[in-house]
């Protein structure tokens, strides 16, 4: 049996249309392995908490950052507006919008210590939003894996999940952290289809159902991107989730950190000796010829959103 490559990680597809062309190359086989490695595959779930301890709050709202340091924050909104926005302002100034429910989510805070901003805001009419509230706090972040690590609005994942099973049993086989990348991507080209109707109908504010994406063997980037992260958090292997640009194509991949390496930022193919840029998602869609065309030399990827 031919032995898989190695893979790191850059996972990729459209959130929007699909730009890079979707020529269907034959699927390699991919089989969960039932031999036991060196590495314990034992998920570690962190949970997420709200203590209460520092908060900003009134009758409708609840922003708790008692956990800052942990690299999160939680948030929920008990008002009348069906349709409300919570921003976190990063000490550079990046703006994160997500959609607020009446459930306590879960926010990183992807940036190193400082200021942060976080407002909510209801909608009044069509596009217009009034301000509920607006607040800043300061953070010395002391678990620096922490927001890439616990699950959040994105990555959702907790024990018992499939998609926790999943990596656990593809992390079975495992010797390192690389066996466990290697394994997950090659399960994942070779398993789950890229969903071109979901792609061109999706809306804004769509988050993964890694259930879904598990029974229903097919997705799009941020499904693609979002199963992945959840299993690699759980296998204990700190994962951003990243959302920018791929070309002039919107897109969601991922980045890991390995130990005795550092992140590992869109370079995904290890052949012992040199690294190359590849895709996951591109490689379960595209072939390989088109796909090193596209990508190039990595300038192609820019980093809008870490998740």
């Amino acid at each position: 049996m031919k032995k898989p490559r190695i893979y790191m990680l850059c996972l990729l597809c459209g959130m929007l249309a699909f730009t890079a062309g979707c020529g269907e190359p034959k699927k390699t086989e991919f089989s969960i392995p039932t031999t036991k490695g060196s590495r314990d595959n034992t998920p570690v779930c962190l949970e997420p908490s709200s203590p209460g301890t520092a908060t900003f709050s009134d009758s409708t709202y609840l922003v708790d950052y008692s956990n800052a340091s942990e690299g999160y924050i939680t948030a929920s909104y008990t008002g009348d507006s069906p349709k409300v926005k919570f921003q976190i302002t990063l000490p550079d100034g990046s703006l994160y919008t997500y959609n607020l429910t009446d459930k306590q989510d879960v926010f990183p805070l992807s940036s190193d210590s400082g200021t942060y901003s976080v407002g909510i805001f209801e909608n009044i009419s069509n596009n217009e939003y009034a301000t509920l509230m607006f607040e800043q706090f300061d953070v010395q972040i002391e678990n620096t894996f922490g927001a890439y690590l616990y699950p959040n609005q994105y990555v959702a994942f907790q024990a018992g999940d499939k998609s926790v099973q999943l990596g656990q049993d593809l992390a079975l086989s495992a010797n390192t952290e690389l066996d466990v990348i290697s394994n997950c991507y090659n399960y994942l080209i070779s398993n789950i289809e890229y969903d071109h109707e979901k792609a061109e109908a999706v809306q804004s504010g769509y988050l993964p159902d890694m259930n879904a994406i598990i029974e229903e063997k097919k997705g799009i980037c941020l499904d693609y991107a979002g199963l992945m992260a959840c299993m690699l958090r759980s296998q204990k292997i700190p994962t951003h989730m990243e959302v920018g640009y791929a070309g002039t194509a919107y897109h969601a991949w991922i980045s890991t950190y390995i130990t005795d390496v550092g992140w590992v930022n869109g370079i995904i193919e290890f052949d012992g000796k040199n690294w190359q840029l590849m895709d996951p998602t591109f490689g379960a869609s595209v072939g390989e010829k088109k796909l090193k065309k596209y990508i190039g030399d990595g300038e192609n990827y820019r980093v809008k959103y870490i998740y």
